[in-house]
């Protein structure tokens, strides 16, 4: 493409759109329309330079003079209590749902990788001596040790603040952390799940695996669901870089990517509820079947929120993304 031609032949139309855009909301109908015309022009302009014959200075002319339109055209609003409704019941339980196929693996080779450690160090005797000495182990899986007063160490409204706290952050930076490749999602999923093969492995050996269980299931359930679900978007998010699919990697990470902020938000609300059961329920004096009760009860709604409205969601056409209005206009480009 002769770039000298072409910007001869558009130049008109440019400044034309750029006349538009500096008298505002002082347009006729006529004027309006032939606004949104030279938006539509404009910006297939600016992808065939983008792809043809790429200028640096004409690119950010026309970048600014389409975002302008843009802005112009689509207008703006106020969030409101719609959206946070319809984020809550479409959108983030459709994105959970949507990256099932990616946390339901995740969970399950997580939890087996935990399982293996804790027979590992709970059949081998050396491997708990290269932990701690002998004496610091029996003070950690005693009755009253470390394990069993953990939960009731702090007053439990500032302990709920602190694991939420903790626990969101994770989250947050398996889903922010993915973008590089998976590498990091990794790590700190196999970081979690190292300590609590530890713990298995040490209180097995001290013959009070239940009661560890029973400490950890009620609150365990739905914190270690969340997690997994925030690794497994994480890896989803670094694998949308190596294959975009049919999508540009610009779009397809944009699109991942909005939808992976969103879900975070949302797991920081699970992790809230996860949080209130290590703090109020795990160390209360209720007993263990009654707590496990809770837990499963959390989890199991937790599954039936995601899939039943997930699931309607999803099948709807719902990514979990924002809305369309609230998107960054996508250029075409060429084929």
């Amino acid at each position: 493409m002769d770039l000298d031609v072409f910007v001869t032949a558009h130049h008109a139309e440019w400044d034309r759109l750029d006349h538009l855009l500096r008298r505002g909301r002082r347009l006729t109908g006529a004027e309006a329309d032939e606004l949104v015309a030279l938006y539509q022009r404009t910006a297939t302009h600016l992808s065939l330079i983008q792809s043809s014959a790429p200028d640096p200075t004409l690119t950010a002319r026309l970048t600014q003079l389409v975002a302008r339109a843009r802005a112009t055209v689509t207008g703006t609003r106020r969030a409101s209590w719609r959206d946070a409704t319809r984020f809550l019941t479409a959108g983030f339980p459709a994105a959970i749902y949507r990256t099932r196929h990616w946390w339901i693996p995740t969970a399950l080779l997580s939890i087996a990788v935990a399982a293996v450690i804790g027979w590992w160090i709970g059949n081998h005797p050396e491997v708990q001596s290269a932990i701690a000495a002998p004496a610091e182990l029996r003070d950690m899986t005693r009755p009253g040790g470390q394990y069993e007063t953990y939960y009731s160490s702090h007053p439990a409204a500032s302990f709920a603040a602190q694991v939420w706290t903790n626990n969101a952050q994770a989250a947050a930076m398996c889903l922010v952390l993915g973008a590089f490749l998976c590498f990091p999602v990794l790590w700190i999923l196999f970081l979690n799940m190292l300590n609590l093969g530890v713990a298995i492995g040490l209180m097995s050996s001290a013959g009070r695996l239940d009661v560890f269980l029973g400490l950890v299931i009620p609150h365990g359930l739905l914190e270690l669901t969340a997690v997994f679900v925030a690794a497994g978007t994480g890896l989803r998010l670094g694998w949308t870089l190596i294959d975009p699919g049919p999508r540009t990697r610009r779009a397809a990470l944009a699109q991942e990517g909005r939808a992976a902020l969103g879900m975070a938000i949302g797991l920081a609300l699970v992790l809230f509820v996860s949080g209130l059961i290590e703090g109020f329920v795990t160390p209360s004096g209720l007993p263990t079947w009654a707590r496990i009760a809770i837990g499963v009860v959390a989890e199991l709604a937790f599954l039936a929120y995601v899939y039943i409205l997930g699931g309607r969601a999803a099948r709807a056409g719902d990514r979990g993304d924002v809305e369309q209005a609230d998107r960054s206009a996508e250029l075409p480009t060429a084929a």
